[in-house]
């Protein structure tokens, strides 16, 4: 092994030598990412790239399972520009290689930088990588900044890609360095019920402006706890409908038996149980705005009723033949990926495109985090008392990991952590161990409070043996987590690879014992 990285640090010494002076003598700086591809059978750590290259340093990449696959992707779209490859040598189930597909990209004359990557390394794929002109050589496990790194260096020192393009390893780390403040929204901040101080937020404002003058249905789209309904409120409010009725009806809330009767209305006998007749949501939303949250759990048979009231401005309430004409302005909202629940038979194509006229994506907290300061600042405001007594603040630490935190539940998840902190830690500084556990854990920080992971028992404890026990544990939740990958587990227990065997062989873990 020390042959091999003597080997691999000097062929990256040799090429980063060559490129540097190819970059000098190029004085034509081309001012666009290449694409990136990458060809890896791993589908957990193919995953983990483009989710990480992607996060970190904003860098779009396009991944194929095997070289057959991303031969035939290179052929139907005709890819003429140059791109960065970084694949895996061996593959499971092709009967070709990374290098081979090398090979054959060069006899296709296409312009490209290569990296390549081995879970069996040997100073023989080492030399052949190196005589096939790749970039780097590198040897899983490895961490995915060290790869990210290479894939900067190798556009910018083999393609005369200006480094200013990349969110690099300075840029961040002078943000991470940084400091967080709290900003206290001003008058312009608000918008509707809606805070947001971000440019992608701000072209939200601008298009709720836009369509709420009109009468066109409008698609809301976003995760969970975004705040689809401020948006459709925001529409209603500043339309010409505003002094009429807005109806909002939560479709993922309601048995689908029961949704048509909510939705149209029902006769008198017209079931078990109705009574008397009953208006519908639609006729009580007559010349107003209704909001139909959750539309891609809405039934299949009611997306048949829904697309003709679309068509023809008129329902028919339950056990009726006659129908009702209605003018109502339909806002839709769901969480979902309605065009892949149209693939998947799930959702009617002709209601999809009938619902999209106008579409609106409301961000993930995550996607703009420069407003976290600013929601945080807000909330305080909402739920400090009058009096100041219960008022909190937040050590730079805190505030930093808040702002990093990925924030699955959004708004509403950073909402109810404030309402928490104010009523739990109320008068007093936020450390980062008075955080939820889950945040700690998925900002990667290493606060932890050991008392709370185990007490010792009064009549004390065999410490080796319960060592062995927590790491037998931690060794079978790593493995269970990368369904058995020992290069993946190796990285998420950081230790080696053949450090992670020796333990299993020595605590008897097979993977019928996981």
């Amino acid at each position: 092994m020390n042959d091999l990285n003597f080997l691999n640090d000097a062929f990256s010494e040799f090429v980063g030598d060559l490129t540097e002076e190819v970059g000098t003598n190029n004085s034509q700086k081309i001012q666009e990412i290449p694409p990136i591809y990458l060809v890896e059978d791993d589908k957990l750590l193919s995953q983990s790239i483009v989710m990480y290259l992607s996060r970190k340093i904003g860098l779009k990449v396009e991944h194929f399972e095997g070289p057959t696959e991303f031969l035939n992707y290179l052929s139907e779209n005709k890819v003429e520009k140059q791109f960065c490859l970084v694949t895996d040598i061996s593959f499971e189930n092709s009967g070709t290689d990374g290098l081979y597909l090398i090979d054959v990209l060069k006899e296709r004359n296409y312009n490209f930088t290569s990296i390549v990557m081995t879970g069996f390394a040997s100073i023989e794929t080492a030399i052949a990588a190196t005589k096939k002109g790749v970039f780097h050589y590198l040897t899983k496990p490895f961490e995915l900044d060290v790869l990210a790194e290479l894939i900067v260096r190798a556009m910018t020192q083999k393609m005369s890609i200006d480094p200013a393009l990349f969110n690099t390893k300075e840029k961040s780390q002078a943000n991470k360095n940084e400091k967080v403040k709290l900003i206290k929204p001003n008058e312009d901040d608000f918008f509707c019920g809606m805070i947001g101080r971000s440019k992608v937020m701000k072209k939200i404002f601008e298009r709720i402006r836009k369509v709420a003058s009109s009468n066109s249905t409008v698609l809301i789209g976003g995760p969970s706890g975004t705040g689809k309904e401020l948006v459709a409120q925001a529409i209603h409010k500043m339309s010409m409908r505003q002094d009429q009725n807005m109806v909002s009806v939560n479709c993922g809330a309601i048995p689908g038996e029961l949704l048509e009767s909510e939705l149209f209305g029902h006769e008198k006998g017209a079931f078990t149980g109705a009574i008397s007749t009953r208006m519908g949501r639609f006729e009580v939303a007559n010349n107003g705005t209704i909001f139909l949250d959750e539309i891609g759990d809405m039934p299949l048979l009611l997306q048949v009723k829904l697309l003709r009231v679309l068509q023809n401005r008129e329902i028919e309430r339950v056990g009726s033949t006659g129908p009702i004409p209605v003018d109502v302005r339909i806002v839709t909202a769901t969480h979902r990926d309605l065009e892949k629940s149209v693939t998947d038979g799930n959702f009617r194509e002709d209601l999809f495109y009938r619902l999209n006229v106008i579409p609106i994506k409301i961000p993930a907290l995550k996607e703009r985090k420069e407003d976290i300061p600013l929601l945080i600042s807000y909330f305080l405001s909402r739920f400090v008392s009058a009096d100041g007594r219960n008022a909190i603040d937040f050590e730079d630490e805190t505030l930093a990991i808040l702002t990093n935190y990925e924030w699955p539940g959004n708004v509403r998840e950073l909402e109810n952590l404030i309402e928490r902190l104010v009523i739990l830690r109320g008068g007093s500084s936020i450390r980062p161990e008075d955080l939820p556990p889950k945040i700690l854990a998925l900002s990667n920080h290493s606060v932890v409070n050991t008392d709370d992971l185990y007490q010792l028992p009064d009549d004390g404890l065999d410490l080796k043996r319960f060592l062995t026990g927590v790491e037998e544990s931690l060794i079978k939740q790593a493995l269970d987590k990368t369904k058995g990958n020992k290069n993946q587990a190796s990285k998420l227990l950081h230790m080696n690879r053949t450090t992670l065997i020796e333990k299993m062989k020595k605590r008897n873990i097979t993977e019928s014992t996981i």
